[in-house]
Parts: C-alpha cells; structure tokens; sequence
C-alpha cells in the first residue's frame, strides 16, 4: 500500500473512532509557511468583511421535458464556495445549474435543483446545510453533490474532524433516501498567487484529505469524483482562462470543466449512464481495496471511485472508473410554480 493510502486510511480511521490529533499540516511547517499564507491571501481576492456575491442558480432545468404526472428530479448542491460557484456572474455558470442542465438532457427530465452550498464553508457547516436540505419532508432530494475541503486545508482543520463531518453528511443523505456524489478536495497546489515551500505543502495536504474523503464517502455508501490533480495541472497551464478574476476561484469555462467531471458519476449514480458499470481493463479501471483506490483517485483527476464488495481481509473493497466525460449544456433556471 502506498505512503498516501496508509495515511488515508489511518485520516479515516481516526474520524470513525473519534480521533482528532492528525493535522494536514504538521506543527514544524506551520511556522515555516505562516508568512507565505499571508501573502497568498493578500493577494487573492474576496477575503473581505462584505458578503460575498453568488449568483442563485436554484429553480428548474430541462422544462422542456415536463410531462403532465412526471415530478421532477430533486437535486441539491452542498458544500463551500466553489459548490456555491463563486467567481463566477450568472447562475448559468455556477456548477450546480451546470449539472443539473446535464441531468435534465441525459436524463430526459426536469431537474429542480436547491443549492444550500456557503462560500467560506468549512466542513463542519455540513451538520447545518443537511438539516437545510432535509427540513422540508415535501422535499427530499433524489441526488446530492457536495464540494468541500478547500478551507479545511487552508485553515489547518485536522483531516480527521473534516472526514467526520462529511461522512455524517453523507451518512444522513443517503439514510434520507438520496445518491451522494462527492467531489473531494482540490489541489490548493495550483492556485497562482500560491508560491513554495506553502505550494508543496498545500498540494500535499490537499491530496492527503481527497483519499481521506473518499473513504469516508465510500464506506457511507455515496461516490466521489476526484477534482484535485483534474484542475491542478490545467489551472497551471491556463490560469488565466481557467481562475476567475480573484485568482482563487475557478472562472466559467473552470466550472465546466469540474462539471464535465461529475456528470457522469451523478448520472451513473441514479442509473442513467450509458457505460458498462464492469471495470474496463483498456481505461486502467478495476477493483481494489478502498484506500488504494482513493490514493489512485487523488492523484488523477476526474476519477470515480464506489463501492463494490464487502470488507475483507484488506478492508472494504471500490471500483475505480475514469468515465467518459460529456460537455455540459448551459441554461438558466427556470421560476417554480406553485
């Protein structure tokens, strides 16, 4: 097993036995990269005291497939301000209108979608947005995706307590009756304003809670989607097209990329995908002990991991799958009717 698995593995553990002394970043480099996250932050924008502007995506998509006695697919957005789709001006750009005008085209249905995501969320705000998301009994989502760990990372919150809390969330979620997909942690390595030794260590640690993440997602039996090492190296290469103008938060054509990620996953997650679920051996899929797999995950963007076979003598058992990625069609939402 490698380095990063025997560390997600334990970042795991520790949330599910209640441990809390496992850090993402060590107490020796915090002092050494105090300095460096001071200016990153300087230098990024939108760290103000004045709220932070998201445009509302929530409403209908795909109304052209409304049918007279064919309720809508309920679909709700968690997690921090890139679930949110901060950087970005108009709801059809945030990625929550992105999937969820991919779900109505694929699914041929309208998709009705609720967006409870907080810029700023920790992984602790979870607890709140779930209880948002499960409050009303008249509407309890068919599809979840949350997108969170930027900020646990940035604020040194121990993996182990970040893992807790988002496999609470995804405990709760599926106990309600929803597919869960999670798209873990991004790689902090690639935002610009970021210079080393603090790049390093925040690709680093950013790697280390994705694994984590998908374990504790898999084990509660939602997905995940990698979007760590998928964003980190286009990001470098295109920072100007693909980072909004804080250069922190992804631009449009950013969020679609992450969206062309997720599609598939939350398509094949209500069972809607085309593709064979079997592993296929020419796209390097196949089954493996979960915490391999979510190693592998957190070092390839993009990648599905779910869960596939009962523990074993090497733990619980997922199927990595690199899915074919689909563009994203743009709409905005349409009002609800009462």
């Amino acid at each position: 097993m490698s380095s990063r698995a025997r560390v997600a593995r334990r970042i795991a553990a520790g949330a599910a036995y209640g441990g809390g002394g496992i850090g993402l970043l060590g107490a020796a480099a915090v002092g050494v990269v105090v300095a460096e996250v001071q200016m990153a932050r300087r230098q990024v924008g939108n760290h103000g005291p004045d709220p932070v502007h998201v445009p509302s995506a929530d409403g209908l998509y795909g109304r052209v497939y409304e049918t007279v006695g064919s309720a809508p697919l309920r679909f709700a957005v968690l997690g921090d301000s890139t679930a949110a789709g901060q950087g970005v001006h108009r709801a059809r750009q945030t990625p929550g209108a992105l999937l969820a005008s991919g779900l109505a085209a694929v699914a041929e249905r309208a998709v009705e979608l609720r967006n409870v995501a907080l810029p700023g969320a920790q992984s602790d705000d979870l607890d709140r947005q779930v209880a948002l998301v499960l409050g009303d009994p008249g509407w309890l989502p068919d599809v979840c995706v949350i997108m969170i760990g930027a900020n646990d990372v940035t604020h040194r919150i121990p993996a182990t307590k970040s893992v807790r809390h988002l496999s609470a969330a995804v405990r709760r979620l599926r106990t309600a009756g929803a597919e869960v997909v999670v798209g873990t942690c991004p790689d902090l390595g690639s935002v610009e304003p970021v210079q080393q030794p603090l790049r390093w260590i925040a690709r680093r640690a950013s790697r280390q809670l994705a694994a984590a993440q998908t374990i504790g997602t898999v084990e509660q039996g939602g997905r995940t989607v990698s979007l760590g090492d998928l964003l980190g190296p286009e990001f470098s290469a295109n920072p100007r097209e693909l980072f909004g103008p804080d250069n922190f938060h992804p631009s449009a054509e950013g969020y679609a990329t992450a969206a062309m990620a997720m599609l598939p996953t939350l398509c094949a997650a209500l069972g809607l995908w085309p593709e064979e679920e079997r592993p296929d051996v020419a796209r390097e899929e196949g089954f493996l002990p979960v915490a391999r797999a979510a190693a592998r995950a957190a070092a390839e963007g993009g990648t599905e991991v779910t869960g596939a076979m009962p523990t074993g003598p090497r733990g619980p058992w997922a199927l990595l799958k690199r899915r074919r990625r689909r563009r994203v069609p743009t709409q905005d939402p349409a009002p609800l009717t009462s």
